[in-house]
Formats: C-alpha cells, structure tokens, sequence
C-alpha cells in the first residue's frame, strides 16, 4: 500500500473533529450514489424501449426491401432466386403495396394495402400467423374454383387480414365482409369510378404498434394485381437475413450484384427518423442525470475543502517530513476518488437491483389506451453501464483538482506557526 493511498483511507476512516464534514462527506456519497442509480434505470428503461420497439417493427416489417427504378417490376422470381443464393438470407417473398378505402357497415378508413404470397409471406412477416395465412390461402384458391366452398362459407370471396386496431375501428371481427375501394377504377363519361370489391375478414394481426395495427391489412397479392390492373407485377420484394443487424451491409451486395435498374433499402434506412429521435434522446437523458453526479460533485470538493482546512498542522508535518508538493496533493484525490467510488459502486448495485426488480417483477403498469406497451421495458448493457461509472468517476476527479491543488501549495513554516 502506498503512503498517500494509507493517509487518504485513514483520513476518510477517521472521526472528524467537526462532525459537519463527516455528514458532507456522506452525502457526498449518497448524491453520487443516486446519480449513478437514475442513470442506469433510466437508460435501461430506454435501451429496453428501442430494443422491444426494434423487435415490434421487424415483426411487421422485413430486414430489406429490394424495389426498381420506375415503378414495378415482374421478373421477381429470378430476382428471388438470386437473392436467395446469399448465404445471409433466410427467405424472400414478393409483394404489392397501394393505398385504398375501407367501409363497413360501421365506418371507413384509410388503409395501405400489402399484398403478399400466402405460402411465403410468413417466414418474412413474423406478425402474420399460420391459421390466418391458411385461410387466406384457401379462399383465393376457392375464388379460382378449385378446392372445397364449404371451406370459406363464400365462395367467389377472396379473404383479407386486418390489423387489431383497424378491425376495431370498423367493427369487424373474423368472418365478417368488409368493401375495398379503389381509385383504379373505370374511366366513364363523367370520370373516374372508384372500383370496390368485396373481402372476408379471415384473421386479424396485432403488432404492438397503433401505426401499424390501425392502418395495415394484408390480402392475396393476385387480388391486389387484379385491383391495380398490374398483371403479374410486383412492387418488390421483401427479404428477411439470419441476423438483421446485417442488413446495411447485405443491402448494398446485393445492389451491387443486381445493378441497375434495381435498389435496395434495409430496415434501419426505412426507420432512421425514429430510431435517431431514440438516440438523440437517450443521449440528453444520459446529459440531464449527469447533472446529479456533477451536483454530488460539489459536495465532494466542499468536503476536501474543509478537510484542508481542518488538517492544515497534518500537511505541514508530512512537508516537514519530505512528502512532496505532488504527494500532498495525491493524498485529497485519492480521498475524493474513494468517496465517487464508493457512490458509483453502490449506485450500480442499487441500478442493477432495481432494473432486475422492474424486468422480473413489471410492478410498474403502463396505461395500455395511451402507450403500446403494459409494462416498462429494462434492459440493461453493460457498455451503457460502464460509461455512466467512468463519466461519474471522471466528474469526481476534476471534482478534488483544486481542494488538492491548495493542500499542495500550503507552506509548513505558516502552518506549524499559526495553525
């Protein structure tokens, strides 16, 4: 053990004759133990926030999308085949996308409309489940006269699937009929009349996310071909990877290999603007907690200050001794480290703690009419939580440069003679 080490510990051990310092020193601590805390809940809150939100979107949405310049493309089985040759990909599927009308009995919406490959689609779109895709699959293929009507209870109906919210707002469930009105209607002498067609609600999706489940509605991709009068074309193609954080990087090999007239987006380019607001927030949070360290800070040099003060006979003996300028001043940053250390462990064990409490336990319940989620998601990282111990330690230390720097300076001659 060092001797600066040796005299800073004692020095913090020890009674102080003015029990007002032994009181700042501990709140010192607990001021760096709270900073610390909130912190790290608070940003495991947020991490736990976009990791489920991140989870929720690729559940609806693929990890890319390959798309061609002007529009529509129908050679996209041998696109499929291509892409699906990359060993990072795990499945491909076609789709068609356009904006309609929706009305029930009870009201009408606005709707995007996806058409998808029932066969494909749910290796691709996680949200859609199996019974829903079989349903739709079996009604498309009793509008083409094949397979049993009894199946469908319609036959001649095609089958669509709306999100959970959507089929609230109309008031449908599964088996209901619900009209799909479209702007590629006929031209007549008075102007374009709207088509509408006539679908049954063979299953409904939930997301998690109101934008998604309130506005989405998936039927067969021939039914949306025919809506548009696109003929065998496709939008693009939907693509999911064996690790999505891939994706930038796949998305720009296989543009490359493809070439012109083709284009790829992966999922982070078609979300940057929510996932930069979850970073830029994440980091001013990180900035405003900070502010309960730097407060506990204060504390920290209040309390060197009148430790100084209080010990001024103490430096002048050890100068007298031959301890150095550099060695007095050692001494107040290692007490001031211990009290920030001492904080910051257990404010990371307090965080820890609490964030396992709130993952394990979910006591704390959201509002499910205002926030898509029940309860707080947490998940804690371990780099997030290092950075908060060293930005605290870091705060600390500049905390006890001048309370130390003063102790250096003292002259033991005035010292002993005055002190």
């Amino acid at each position: 053990m060092s001797f600066e080490f040796f005299i800073s510990r004692r020095y913090l051990k020890s009674k102080q004759k003015q029990a007002f310092i032994s009181l700042i020193t501990l709140l010192s601590i607990a001021g760096v133990t709270i900073g610390v805390m909130a912190l790290i809940v608070v940003i495991g809150v947020m991490a736990g926030f976009e990791s489920d939100m991140k989870s929720r979107i690729l559940g609806v949405e693929s990890h890319m999308v390959v798309f061609r310049y002007g529009g529509d493309f129908k050679d996209y089985k041998k696109i499929i085949e291509k892409i699906s040759q990359y060993e990072e990909v795990d499945s491909a599927t076609p789709f068609v996308f356009t904006q309609v009308m929706m009305r029930s009995s009870s009201g009408i919406a606005g709707v995007m409309l996806r058409g998808i490959e029932p066969e494909t689609a749910g290796k691709v779109v996680k949200v859609l489940d199996e019974t829903s895709l079989q349903r739709l699959s079996k009604t498309q293929t009793t509008v083409k006269g094949e397979g049993d009507p009894s199946e469908t209870g319609n036959p001649g109906i095609s089958g669509v699937i709306l999100g959970k919210e959507l089929a609230k707002t109309l008031d449908l469930s599964v088996n209901d009929m619900v009209s799909v009105i479209s702007t590629r209607g006929m031209i007549s002498p008075v102007g374009i009349i709207p088509s509408m067609k006539r679908f049954k609600v063979v299953g409904q999706f939930e997301s998690g996310i109101y934008d998604y489940d309130g506005s989405i509605a998936y039927i067969h991709m021939a039914d949306v071909q025919k809506i548009l009068k696109m003929e065998g074309a496709v939008t693009g193609i939907e693509v999911r990877l064996k690790d999505a954080y891939k994706a930038k990087a796949v998305a720009a090999k296989i543009e490359k290999e493809l070439g012109y007239p083709y284009w790829a987006r992966d999922w982070t380019q078609m979300n940057q603007t929510l996932f930069s607001a979850l970073k830029l927030e994440k980091t001013v949070m990180f900035i405003i907690l900070t502010l309960i360290v730097l407060v506990a800070a204060f504390n920290i040099a209040s309390t060197l200050i009148m430790v100084v003060m209080e010990k001024t006979r103490d430096i002048a003996i050890l100068k007298a001794m031959g301890a150095s300028n550099g060695q007095v001043r050692k001494i107040f940053v290692l007490k001031g480290l211990m009290i920030g250390a001492v904080g910051t462990f257990v404010g990371e064990f307090l965080g820890y703690g609490l964030c396992f409490l709130l993952k394990r336990y979910e006591f704390i319940e959201l509002p499910a009419d205002i926030y898509y989620l029940s309860t707080l998601p947490v998940e804690v990282d371990f780099l997030d939580t290092l950075i908060i111990a060293v930005a605290s330690m870091v705060i600390c230390y500049l905390a006890t440069l001048y309370p130390a720097h003063q102790a250096s300076k003292l002259n033991p001659v005035d010292a002993l003679r005055y002190g």
